[in-house]
């Protein structure tokens, strides 16, 4: 077990939390990583780009010109690709990017990206994730006081609706509740800023 400071929004310290060796504490592993980021990234590409082929272009099919006697190649359809105006060879088709991950290195990929923050001291444990009042100004001043330019916030099952309000218009700062957390947005914001309820949520998901 490893100990950390619980901070509040105002910079103080509210208690000490003891974080798994098993969750937080790992060396690690950039290819369990890149494995990882590129199956999510594979994930959300569209892949709806497609081209026209010979068999979609509308063009006559009539052979072009008769088959001998012109001293010319033996050419029949007008779609073919050698055209102007004919479809496109091996062009691109719409399909999906999308390619399988175990869910074992999934889940040991999120473990590898949690210690790389816990190793780098860009890991910060609040007491809550949540606010009086719906105020940007406010937020963004209580960030900045915990040196939080580039971070993200990960709360419990649901985000308090005032926090998630102001943060909503604060530039590099993104907020997910728990169950959002993935390998992709820890590693590329700076700082990992987890609540209490979410650290019992990733250890209790761990165990």
């Amino acid at each position: 077990m490893m100990d950390l400071v619980i901070k509040t929004f105002d910079g103080e310290e509210s208690g000490k939390i003891k974080l798994s060796k098993d969750v937080f504490g790992l060396d690690p592993r950039e290819d369990l990583l890149q494995r990882v980021v590129r199956w999510q990234l594979a994930r959300r590409q569209q892949g709806t780009h497609q081209s026209q082929s010979r068999a979609d272009v509308s063009r006559t099919g009539a052979k072009m010109y008769k088959q001998k006697g012109t001293g010319r190649a033996r050419h029949s359809s007008a779609r073919a690709p050698q055209f102007r105006g004919g479809g496109k060879a091996h062009g691109p088709i719409a399909r999906s990017h999308a390619h399988a991950l175990p869910k074992r290195v999934r889940a040991l990929g999120l473990r590898h990206a949690l210690s790389v923050k816990m190793k780098t001291n860009n890991l910060i444990i609040v007491d809550k994730l949540s606010v009086k009042e719906v105020k940007t100004r406010l937020l963004v001043a209580n960030l900045t006081k915990l040196g939080l330019e580039n971070a993200l916030l990960i709360g419990g099952k649901e985000i308090d609706v005032n926090f998630s309000l102001a943060a909503s218009n604060i530039p590099n700062v993104d907020v997910l509740p728990v169950q959002g957390i993935n390998v992709y947005d820890i590693l590329r914001r700076g700082k990992l800023v987890l609540s209490e309820a979410a650290v019992e949520a990733l250890e209790e998901r761990f165990k």
